[in-house]
């Protein structure tokens, strides 16, 4: 059998467009990343089917990972695609993966084998951005806080029992415990910090 990667360069893909029409979006309510990935505007989708009845929806989870993952967007991508060979229409909605798991020891997060979501590159590096900027945000409030901190600490914050750790989105065990703020004043005050995984703030 072909590899993953192999499977997904050799698949035809439709213009998010056409997805989009398949499932009924319209095309003023996509906003479009490339030629196939769009965020949708959910609130107008909502708005303009507010008199519709709700679809049904199947979740797939499971509380026991593996290193290598469970396989939950592989079973749910499968039975997506068994659903709509049944003649049913059909979307998956999947989470953004993380680049800590894209270059784990998973080596991706949008199914596998015939089952999986394509542009598989694009999906798994960067998508929308979404999680890059959540990071952004979240690093702005630590530099914000540790400012604040450094110029006298005018929020009475108690460095006893207030964290709020620094992040990104890979795996770097190296800096889940470190002390930041050495060389002096300009670089902040000595201490004890960490950072998380970015999809885990």
């Amino acid at each position: 059998m072909p590899s993953d990667i192999e499977i997904a360069y050799e698949a035809e893909l439709y213009p998010i467009e056409k997805v989009a029409e398949y499932i009924g979006v319209l095309e003023d309510e996509l906003e479009f990343y490339g030629r196939y990935i769009a965020k949708v505007d959910y609130r107008s989708i909502l708005k303009r089917l507010k008199s519709k009845p709700n679809g049904k929806l199947i979740v797939v989870t499971a509380i026991t990972p593996t290193p290598l993952g469970e396989g939950k967007t592989t079973v749910a991508i499968g039975l997506g695609q068994a659903l709509y060979e049944r003649g049913l229409k059909v979307i998956n909605t999947l989470r953004e993966p993380s680049k800590g798991v894209t270059f784990g020891i998973k080596g991706g997060a949008t199914g596998g084998g015939y089952s999986q979501v394509l542009p598989m590159d694009k999906i798994n590096l960067n998508f929308t951005g979404d999680i890059a900027a959540v990071e952004a945000a979240h690093n702005l409030c630590a530099a914000a806080i540790d400012a604040s901190i450094l110029h006298g600490n005018p929020l009475n914050i108690d460095l006893l029992r207030v964290e709020w750790p620094y992040c990104m989105d890979i795996e770097a065990r190296a800096l889940r415990q470190v002390v930041i703020g050495l060389g002096g004043r300009a670089n902040g005050y000595p201490r004890e910090a960490r950072w998380v995984i970015t999809v885990a703030t």
